[in-house]
């Protein structure tokens, strides 16, 4: 019997698809599902969503929940993360706090001020969690979901010995768009290789049915224009490559797309997703979990794009899975900095997680991720030490932040708001 333990087991945004995902695939019957969460409200709520998805299924699994994480963890085999440390009301200073100093951010959880704030918060409290699993399941596999990505991963693997997947479904959105464009219809028809960093990755190759593929995405620019994605497609004009995500999150690697100048982003057809944005979506989840439990609307017992199931499943079973991977630097990409969090697709199975060798990434999108990834790792050893200093120097790496004279005064704000998640920079004795 597997055990599968979900982290953030209460959230309506994750623990839906997660369960479902698991309940729906055949070779996990019979596996426990623990839901941890420090909200036992929606911790009940999640319950007995699971158990109906169970019922309805027709499978046996067994599902259980708590609010403590000892006990969760104890002889987990799988422990999948979908927190985000303070809630909502943290991620108002990430955004807020910024805006104040002109910095527009479209997202805000994985870089600019708001994505290091998110992770010195984050990471105090995922460590611990770490530690606990080192105690009570040193075996099992960590598969992370929460941002910043690479940041939350870095500081496990750096500093535990707990086998550690990321997951992320933005670079297959971004195949989805592709294969509309050039109308594929079977996988075999498009072959690409990716490599970068989690939001950044890059498809640095593309055939569709043989042919090179980015001369067939110039050749739908110059017929259609850049009506879709303008981030990603003006960055493959001069760069010759193509970014592997959203816009959204795009537009915050560079210095071009969220300023006054650009419109905040509006230029370039990103909007920035504000806090209202976000409780509005959250009321979403909320009612539609809520019609689900009184059969106002039926559930859909059908698996989401989500890899989570998929890795669990081929490391149970035997078998092997290719899924889009982030992972330590084993060489997967030659020329990005080694044990860095790079995103590639990899090789599941039995025998655990491995990325697929991708070679070079060019030189220019070389040292656009160099940069960053000397940043994560700024933030990640800033967030373990408590270290102010090393916090701005991460800051000033940013591309988002453009005021030298402000940035410290920015940084010390955002400190203070999270001061109540922040014991490594306040609580010296």
């Amino acid at each position: 019997m597997t055990k599968i333990v979900l982290i953030g087991g209460g959230s309506y945004a994750w623990a839906p698809t997660i369960i479902r995902d698991i309940v729906v695939t055949d070779d996990l019957e019979g596996s426990t599902i623990l839901l941890h969460d420090i909200d036992a409200k929606s911790l009940d709520v999640m319950l007995s969503l699971g158990k109906m998805m169970i019922e309805r299924s027709g499978k046996k699994f067994k599902i259980e929940a708590t609010t403590n994480r000892r006990q969760a963890l104890q002889d987990a085999e799988f422990v999948v993360l979908t927190i985000s440390t303070g809630g909502l009301e943290a991620m108002r200073h990430d955004l807020e706090i910024p805006l104040k100093y002109g910095i527009y951010q479209s997202v805000g959880d994985t870089v600019g001020p708001g994505g290091i704030s998110r992770t010195l918060r984050n990471i105090p409290v995922v460590l611990e969690m770490a530690k606990d699993m080192e105690d009570l399941c040193p075996d099992a596999w960590f598969i992370n979901y929460s941002n910043p990505m690479t940041t939350i991963c870095r500081a496990v693997t750096k500093t535990t010995k707990i086998k550690t997947i990321g997951l992320c479904h933005g670079l297959n959105e971004v195949i989805f768009m592709l294969r509309s464009i050039f109308e594929v219809k079977s996988e075999n028809e498009m072959y690409l290789k990716a490599a970068g960093i989690n939001h950044l990755p890059w498809i640095i190759e593309l055939s569709v049915r043989g042919e090179d593929g980015f001369q067939l995405l110039r050749e739908y620019i110059r017929r259609n224009g850049i009506s879709i994605s303008p981030v990603k497609l003006e960055l493959f004009k001069i760069y010759g490559c193509l970014p592997g995500t959203g816009d959204r999150h795009v537009a915050e690697f560079f210095p071009y797309f969220l300023t006054k100048e650009a419109g905040a982003g509006s230029k370039y057809g990103v909007r920035l997703t504000t806090i209202e944005d976000r409780y509005r979506g959250r009321e979403r989840q909320i009612e539609i979990v809520n019609k689900m439990l009184s059969g106002e609307i039926g559930i859909e017992l059908k698996k989401s794009a989500e890899t989570a199931s998929n890795i669990i499943s081929a490391i149970v079973n035997g078998r092997h899975e290719v899924e889009v991977l982030n992972l330590p630097n084993k060489g997967q990409v030659n020329n990005l900095q080694r044990e860095a969090i790079v995103e590639t697709y990899g090789l599941v199975g039995p025998g655990g997680a491995e990325g697929i060798a991708v070679g070079d990434v060019p030189p220019a999108v070389q040292a656009i991720l160099h940069q960053h990834i000397v940043k994560h790792e700024l933030t990640v050893e800033a967030a373990l030490k408590g270290d102010r200093e090393l916090a701005l120097q991460a800051m000033l790496l940013d591309p988002l932040v453009r005021d030298f004279e402000t940035a410290g005064k920015m940084l010390d704000e955002l400190l203070e708001a999270n001061k109540g998640y922040l014991p490594q920079f306040f609580d010296k004795g």
